[in-house]
């Protein structure tokens, strides 16, 4: 514990007070060598220290507060002295502008900063630092992939044409999976929402899955899960032979996503060997490449997803990434196929087939990461 104080500066023992930080986040980086006389100032980041020493500091700043967050105002004294902070992506933000000033020719750390950009949704920004890493590497393939998407995204097709055509110079095969990916999910973004179960599902080899939804601090499940569940259970009242996949592994007072909706539709009269849990996703992603793999393992072509409306276009996208993604692993070429119900969290469904700026960017970085590559490089997926 306390070389990991020192390693974060200590800063982090301050701001997270109330949090055992050793259990909270594990960090394979290298300790720190710098020197630990009583009498010095540790609640900063020191100049003192090895160049890499100072840059994991960041990278482990960055990566706390991504998870758990923290007293803001705390790391604005202590960490990011000058800067003002709006909220813990600022954090983590800061955190990789930082390290990117100490090592500005790593671009990994680039490629992090960028997707903390994206994740706040300020996309002119992350075009900066994509543009930036595409100066110093033309022919990097990530960067090209991502400015070419997030520029569309934005309005600017011309740099999306521009990007395609350096892509297909650095990598013409995959380039063109990754078209077809495009094309899928513009496919998926014109997908009509259904309120309740299609009457035509298989009668066999078929599966419900119920995305789960972060749980209360209490581990109790907010009304958004709830509702998602009950969309679920009425569809495995309906269909009684389909298996039911629950996910979400997040645990909040030792239950996660997926324990908690199991136990509720154990409570509401479904058998106990009929559901599923996939208790080891921390998101959307994680929800539908673990989920996959079970799919895969049970034998599973047909899948009616559940989640909220503003949810299922990034969550089909995702699932069949994954499933695409698991065909060529392995060799198959299962054409899985993907119906779905929405708990409606917009006034009207005519409302819910409305998609968004921002619902689209989203759903193509959920689209890129489930594909393989990492919103932080070495990170975290």
């Amino acid at each position: 514990m306390k070389n990991l104080k020192k390693k974060l500066g200590l800063a982090l023992a301050v701001t997270l007070s109330t949090v055992t930080f050793a259990t909270a986040y594990s960090t394979t980086a290298e300790p720190t060598t710098a020197a630990t006389s009583e009498n010095v100032n540790e609640n900063t980041i020191r100049n003192d220290e090895p160049t890499s020493d100072r840059i994991n500091q960041f990278k482990d700043i960055a990566m706390y507060y991504y998870w758990h967050g923290g007293d803001i105002q705390q790391a604005e004294k202590d960490i990011f002295k000058g800067i003002t902070l709006k909220g813990k992506y600022d954090v983590v933000e800061n955190a990789f502008k930082e390290a990117t000033l100490l090592d500005p020719y790593d671009l990994d750390l680039k490629l992090s900063l960028a997707s903390t950009q994206i994740i706040q949704k300020k996309t002119p920004e992350a075009l900066q630092t994509y543009k930036q890493i595409l100066n110093l590497d033309p022919n990097h393939f990530n960067a090209n992939l991502l400015y070419g998407v997030y520029s569309k995204v934005n309005g600017d097709n011309s740099s999306y044409k521009s990007s395609i055509s350096n892509l297909k110079q650095i990598d013409a095969k995959k380039t063109n999976e990754y078209l077809q990916k495009l094309e899928t999910t513009e496919t998926i973004l014109d997908e009509n929402l259904n309120t309740s179960a299609p009457a035509d599902l298989p009668q066999k080899d078929h599966a419900i899955v119920i995305l789960g939804y972060a749980l209360a601090e209490d581990g109790s499940m907010r009304e958004p899960l709830i509702e998602r569940l009950k969309a679920g259970l009425a569809i495995a009242k309906q269909y009684p032979n389909s298996k039911i996949i629950v996910t979400g592994g997040v645990p909040k007072q030792g239950i996660t996503e997926a324990d908690a909706m199991s136990n509720w539709l154990i409570s509401q009269g479904i058998e106990k060997d009929r559901i599923i849990l996939e208790n080891k996703s921390t998101d959307t992603v994680e929800n539908g490449l673990f989920s996959t793999a079970i799919l895969d393992k049970e034998g599973i072509k047909d899948v009616t997803l559940v989640t909220s409306a503003s949810h299922m276009r990034r969550a089909l996208t995702v699932f069949k990434e994954a499933s695409d993604f698991y065909n060529k692993m392995n060799g198959n070429n299962i054409d899985r196929n993907f119906t779905n119900v929405v708990y409606l969290d917009y006034p009207s469904l005519e409302e819910a087939h409305k998609v968004s700026k921002d619902e689209i960017l989203v759903i193509y970085r959920d689209l890129i990461r489930t594909s393989g590559i990492w919103q932080y490089p070495g990170l975290q997926r």
